[in-house]
């Protein structure tokens, strides 16, 4: 009887802490090099006044070189000012532990790009690539974030990263504090 208890407790807490699997949008190996990037993942979403913003992370494997893509949506139907990422600009991560962990854009300008939808919103879509420090994968991996602040061209800004919340657009629950400590094993 000791035996089947140990087996029941065994496979149902093996359940409860197995990893869920990876999920790719992106995964090819050829005769270039090879390529994988997870799906985008929410990180901050801002809806006030009639604006609205939108922060998407996904992590990519591109020829060995481990790469954080970072979305950035904003949709209004007033002005929308524009933020750009140049070489200089940088990604800082406040950990739970204290550390501060720096990532560096790459070398491309990028102000995003401008959409107007079928409701008149203007939409600016930015995306800005970022690579890891050496040692700043296993400070991820070992803390949840707090805070991010992202310096661009012209200015910085900071966000608050939240344990949980339910987003106002698809009505999914993120968890994107611990983004990090779950997701960076699928670019090792």
């Amino acid at each position: 009887m000791k035996q089947l208890v140990i087996i029941v407790f065994l496979f149902v807490t093996g359940n409860l802490f197995a990893q869920t699997p990876c999920d790719y949008s992106t995964n090819v190996n050829d005769s270039i090099g090879t390529y994988k990037s997870t799906r985008e993942y929410m990180i901050s979403e801002k809806n006030f006044a009639g604006n609205s913003s939108y922060i998407f992370y996904s992590l990519a494997l591109a020829d060995g070189t481990p790469i954080l893509s970072v979305q950035i949506i904003q949709k209004s139907k007033g002005f929308l000012k524009a933020n750009c990422f140049d070489k200089n600009s940088k990604l800082f991560l406040q950990l739970h532990n204290g550390k501060i962990v720096t990532l560096l854009h790459i070398d491309q300008e990028n102000c995003g790009t401008m959409l107007r939808d079928d409701k008149d919103f203007d939409n600016r879509v930015m995306v800005g690539q970022f690579m890891f420090m050496k040692g700043s994968i296993e400070d991820l991996k070992s803390s949840p974030i707090s805070l991010m602040r992202i310096k661009y061209l012209t200015e910085t800004e900071d966000y608050v990263i939240k344990k949980e919340f339910q987003s106002e657009l698809n009505n999914e629950v993120y968890q994107p504090e611990n983004y990090f400590i779950t997701n960076l094993r699928c670019i090792e």
